[in-house]
């Protein structure tokens, strides 16, 4: 309990051989195991279940087409009007600092 026990290292080969070897001399086992008095039913293969497959009516395609290029469009509008907004508010700006600008020169020179 308090020394950790080691996993067992399996090889290549196929033998498994324990990383911890017991130093007391193991006696090999004579004789056979008893039969297993247990009953084991045979194995039945399970059958993968067979998920129906989505079929797309051409009513259907032709609706999925038109929300498709509907919802492009609603999104490219919405980007192309928050560009024009920046774009608008950007031209206006500057338009103030040069009106500020020139007002403010103007004084300077009476």
């Amino acid at each position: 309990m308090i020394r950790p026990k080691i996993p067992v290292n399996p090889l290549p080969t196929g033998l498994v051989i324990p990383l911890d070897q017991p130093t007391a001399a193991i006696a090999p086992h004579t004789g056979t195991a008893p039969a297993c008095d247990c009953h084991h039913g045979s194995v039945q293969p399970t059958s993968r279940v067979q998920l129906p497959a989505v079929r797309i009516t051409p009513a259907g395609l032709v609706a999925a087409v038109a929300g498709g290029a509907g919802l492009v469009l609603v999104v490219g509008a919405v980007l192309v009007s928050m560009l024009l907004a920046v774009a608008i508010t950007g031209a206006s700006v500057a338009v103030c600092a040069i009106v500020l600008r020139s007002l403010l020169n103007g004084q300077h020179h009476r």
